[in-house]
Formats: C-alpha cells, structure tokens, sequence
C-alpha cells in the first residue's frame, strides 16, 4: 500500500514522503491517526507541485538549521546529576534533560528530535547525542554527565 505521509513517523519517513507499508499497518493504524493519506495519481500530482513551491522556501530554514549546528558544535553542554557510590546515577539522564539543558543555552529543541546513542544515560562520563534539526539537517552533539556538587 502506498502513502503519503502527513508527519514525520519514527523509523518510516519525513511528512510528505511516499511510503510503502503493509496494508493492515496504512489501514488500521496511519490512515486513522490522520498520518498519512492513500498516495492516488492525483493526490501525487498535487504533492509534486507543493513540494515544487515548497522548495524554495525550504532553502532558507535548511540554512537557518545550519546556522544552528554550527553553533551547536561550539557549545559543550555539562548536565549535573545525583550520583551514589562510584558513577551510577540516582535515576537516568535522558533527553529531555538534555531539550532543558540545550533551552538554558539558548537553543530550543524539541525532545522528540534528540536521540541519545545508547537510550538513557545512567552512569557519569561522556556521551553522545543525535540532534536532528531538519531532515537534511543533524549534528552529533557530545555532552557530558557530572556528578551534582553537594
């Protein structure tokens, strides 16, 4: 079953992307949640001329997201957290700690486009994150977790 889709999906596509999925997958599941419409001939057409006026316009947030990765790589993020014996956290760092740590910098991102390798974080050390700021556009961010002054 072909598609379109009308939002980023995890693991399948940009919003309008044309998807091939599995028939129950498009009919019970993203057809319904309104993330995707049924890709006919003339839904494509229509498609391909958005994307065409859509273009030009997207050259400027594609630099705009730019601007922002390269500020990004110059910033060094330390997120401070309670740890017990040794370098085990209290609890886990995860990414929206990292959305709040990234705010306090001046950078609003969404926890949704922030992946840390390795899921969450529980022990202290250096890490790394996925940031992706566009579709085109995504930085590895490396951050470290400290332990909390007392």
């Amino acid at each position: 079953m072909e598609l379109i889709l009308k939002e980023d999906v995890q693991d399948l596509g940009f919003k309008d992307d044309i998807v091939t999925v599995k028939n129950g997958y498009g009919r019970n599941f993203l057809i319904p949640q309104g993330k995707a419409a049924l890709a006919t001939p003339s839904a494509k057409k229509v498609l391909e001329e958005t994307l065409r006026q859509r273009a030009h316009k997207e050259k400027k947030v594609i630099d705009a997201a730019n601007k922002t990765a390269g500020a990004l790589k110059e910033l060094e993020i330390k997120i401070p957290a309670k740890v017990g014996t040794g370098d085990k956290l209290f609890g886990s760092v995860t990414n929206i700690d990292l959305a709040t740590a990234l705010e306090k910098a001046g950078h609003t991102i969404e926890k949704k486009y922030i992946m840390i390798q390795g899921g969450t974080v529980k022990r202290v050390g250096p890490y790394n994150a996925q940031i992706r700021l566009h579709r085109e556009v995504s930085v590895d961010f490396p951050f470290e977790v400290v332990a909390e002054k007392k």
